[in-house]
């Protein structure tokens, strides 16, 4: 809901009823990851996507009916070989999508929680999507030092869940991770397929993460524009005043000048394993000290520009300087894929689907020399579900 989040909130704001759809679970080929939502208000109007297209209009109707009923569905999507022409998903995937109502003042979790998401203040939003009656739709928004909204209906062991709910949630929202969790009406881990289980879908709202480009030069200015493209936020830092400057760089969201290796010993409380480094400097003085330290940090990717020679001249002293492989192994170098780049753009690129690989588990192959899943990085939905069989839609 983070893309569509400010005219969720002025929907809320102006007492207007809307239902929100989300993916809450894919399976093979399926166009858009858990999280992704489509709301449609009260008036019609529709905002975001859970599919790119495939079951657009099918979720727009669950949607206008959830807003009649005021009751939420959990909804399966999939291929069916015996009618293609009126099926959602004809790329083969299986999608699941919680359809939930909301009505302005009326749920305090998921007041909260837009409210949040739409401020910047990291939150889990944690929904139940299937167990009792009673239960589906309850919304928890969980932040670093307080919770919203409750568990209140049932047995008297509700107050176990919301606190396992709670702590789930919260250690998610630490971690940046969104997903599905299942427990017990007690509030223990259990399988899906059990009989009393709640599930839980937590969507962690978090800061945007972080790009660190080191070294401000020409091809710096092309990755800090793909960078912002990619939903990072962008610091350019180089120890030159001449050459790090918000003129030379509009588009960083900030522009330090200070020596690399030094700006980050200062940011070691804000950079985690989503945070990549792009080290563009290719300067033994700056980037030894840097690397040295980089490659010891828990962060999501470390990559340095240079020639081979540069680079076996570099990975020299940084063994000098005590790193273990496991520690160089780390090192992308020289960054990037190869494409046969030459310009700044072309090279931004490359190292832009570097970065996506190494995140997503991607081979770097093209698509067309394989035939396995196009998508590495999405946990297939369980063989048991409380999701409906997959519904055959036209979209």
């Amino acid at each position: 809901m983070q893309d569509i989040a400010e005219q969720l909130r002025a929907w809320h704001a102006s007492g207007r009823s809307f239902a929100v759809a989300t993916v809450v679970g894919v399976s093979g080929s399926a166009p858009r990851d858990p999280g992704a939502a489509l709301a449609v208000d009260a008036t019609g109007e529709a905002i975001g996507s859970v599919s790119g297209g495939c079951v657009e209009g099918a979720v727009y109707e669950l949607c206008q009916a959830a807003i009649e009923s005021g009751e939420p569905v959990l909804e399966r999507f999939g291929y069916s070989d015996e009618d293609a022409f009126a099926v959602g998903l004809t790329c083969g995937g299986i999608l699941d999508v919680f359809v939930q109502p909301v009505v302005p003042g009326a749920d305090p979790g998921m007041d909260a929680g837009l409210g949040c998401i739409a401020d910047g203040t990291p939150v889990a939003l944690a929904r139940v999507i299937a167990g009792p009656a009673g239960l589906l739709g309850a919304t928890l928004a969980v932040t670093a030092d307080g919770v919203h909204g409750a568990l209140s209906v049932g047995p008297s062991t509700v107050g176990a869940l919301e606190r396992a709910v709670v702590a789930e949630a919260r250690a998610m929202l630490e971690a940046g991770r969104t997903g599905r969790i299942v427990l017990g009406l007690d509030g223990r881990p259990c399988d899906d397929r059990d009989q009393g289980t709640v599930t839980c879908f937590v969507e962690s709202y978090v800061p945007a993460p972080r790009m660190l480009v080191f070294g401000a030069i020409d091809f710096a200015a092309a990755v800090v524009r793909i960078g912002r493209f990619l939903g990072y936020r962008v610091t350019v830092c180089d120890a030159r005043p001449v050459f790090a400057t918000t003129r030379r760089f509009p588009e960083a969201d900030e522009v330090v000048v200070d020596w690399p290796h030094r700006y980050l010993d200062s940011q070691l409380d804000r950079i985690d394993g989503r945070t990549v480094l792009c080290v563009l400097t290719h300067d033994a003085k700056f980037d030894i000290p840097l690397l040295e330290r980089a490659l010891r940090l828990p962060v999501g990717y470390v990559g340095a520009m240079g020639s081979r020679r540069t680079h076996r001249d570099r990975e020299a002293k940084l063994r000098e300087a005590g790193l273990t492989d496991t520690e160089l192994g780390r090192l992308r170098s020289p960054i990037g894929l190869d494409l046969g780049s030459r310009t700044p753009e072309e090279t931004a690129v490359s190292v832009a689907a570097e970065i996506i690989a190494h995140r997503r588990g991607g081979s770097c192959l093209p698509l067309s020399a394989g035939n396995g899943p196009i998508h590495h990085d999405v946990a297939a939905v369980p063989a048991e579900s409380s999701a409906k069989a997959p519904r055959p839609h036209a979209a």
